[in-house]
């Protein structure tokens, strides 16, 4: 019978596995190294891609693989629909988004909205509404990663 995990699937599998049958259990930061690299290993392993393909080839539908490895049929989709050119290109997509880094830059002058209504006493929508009305100035600014900020600037009224 031909295996259908990869070999590097399998080692890391086979050293977890074997921590886990040892006399003596292995020391934590061991344990944490052995359960990632097998979780990372199968992740990579297109062995799942395999088993998806040959089950939408055999008639299954999208539902019963989503159920089968405990995903939403959206989700499912994302991961293993198309082809192998059409997935490596959604998955680097989703990588990339990922990349960006999701805290909110310090030295951005001005202050956020919602830090200028925290200041003001007021809610931000009336922040916004001082903006459109003039009493207020703010700029909206541009990150090179494509993020989008609004600054608020207290003690400058609009031009």
């Amino acid at each position: 019978m031909t295996p259908y995990l990869s070999d590097a699937s399998r080692d890391a599998v086979r050293r977890l596995l074997e921590g886990h049958d040892a006399e003596s259990v292995p020391d934590p930061l061991t344990q944490v190294r052995d359960i990632r690299s097998a979780s990372l290993a199968l992740d990579a392993d297109d062995a799942v891609l395999r088993a998806v393909r040959s089950a939408l080839d055999g008639g299954e539908t999208w539902e019963a693989i989503a159920k089968a490895a405990s995903l939403g049929v959206a989700a499912a989709k994302w991961r293993w629909q198309g082809s192998d050119d059409e997935i490596a290109a959604r998955h680097a997509a989703g990588r990339k988004r990922a990349a960006r880094p999701s805290s909110v830059p310090t030295d951005l002058p001005g202050l956020s909205v919602a830090d200028a209504a925290k200041t003001l006493g007021v809610t931000a929508q009336a922040v916004y509404l001082r903006i459109t009305r003039g009493s207020l100035r703010s700029t909206t600014i541009e990150l090179d990663d494509g993020r989008k900020y609004k600054r608020v600037f207290l003690d400058e009224a609009a031009e």
